[in-house]
């Protein structure tokens, strides 16, 4: 059996509501946050989930320990799940990165593969160490369903890597919410593929796919 990874974003914390560029600033969950990791371990728990590997961040940290309570897992730490360090940007709104930096940070909105705060990482740099952690994590195993509790920019970065997508494609990947999830499966002719993004509840079967149902890939 394939493996499966189940890429979820930290529950939410007082400077997401604030718009404030986070990377490595190590904001802790508000009650809010609590709540939804809470009710996210709930609904990720019957999926049976084998592994958990999380960011070193608390926000990510004590989102991966309501899943690991329920699950009865270990959870592996490893600050290259963190989020993107933000140089510059970090710890400032929205509106303040544009109004003293506004050509760059509409040049990293859009999708190009800059350094975030001119100090800081680029999306390309975030994908190679977060998909490191997440291969050393699966290497020599099969039939696993390995849950990653990171950070929004991070679970963009890792989709585009995954799906083999060009970098200027990375930025028309929707977000995660708060504490919600994508789910990417693999296959031996696809190779990875996204079986749920921006999920909350436990995966539905995929009827008529293409109005043609959705064949195995041995039958193809």
């Amino acid at each position: 059996m394939a493996n499966r990874i189940v890429i979820w974003r930290h529950g939410q914390t007082d400077w997401n509501i604030a718009n404030r560029f986070q990377g490595h600033s190590d904001i802790p969950l508000n009650e809010v946050g609590q709540f939804q990791v809470t009710h996210a371990a709930r609904v990720l728990a019957p999926m049976e989930p084998t592994m958990i590997i999380s960011s070193d961040l608390n926000r990510a940290r004590n989102t991966a320990h309501a899943l690991a309570e329920l699950a009865k897992l270990e959870i592996g730490i490893d600050e290259r799940l963190r989020e993107t360090h933000g140089g510059s940007w970090e710890g400032k709104t929205g509106a303040e990165n544009r109004a003293v930096d506004l050509q760059n940070f509409i040049r990293w909105l859009d999708g190009e593969d800059i350094p975030a705060g001119g100090t800081g990482e680029t999306r390309s740099q975030v994908a190679a160490r977060a998909s490191a952690a997440i291969d050393e994590a699966l290497a020599g195993k099969d039939n696993q369903l390995l849950v990653v509790a990171t950070h929004g920019g991070t679970a963009r970065c890792l989709l585009g890597h995954y799906l083999q997508l060009p970098y200027s494609h990375w930025a028309r990947i929707g977000g995660l919410s708060n504490a919600s999830w994508s789910v990417l499966g693999k296959s031996p002719v696809k190779g990875w593929y996204l079986a749920e993004h921006n999920a909350g509840s436990i995966p539905e079967p995929i009827y008529g796919e293409e109005s043609g149902a959705e064949l195995p890939d041995s039958v193809r």
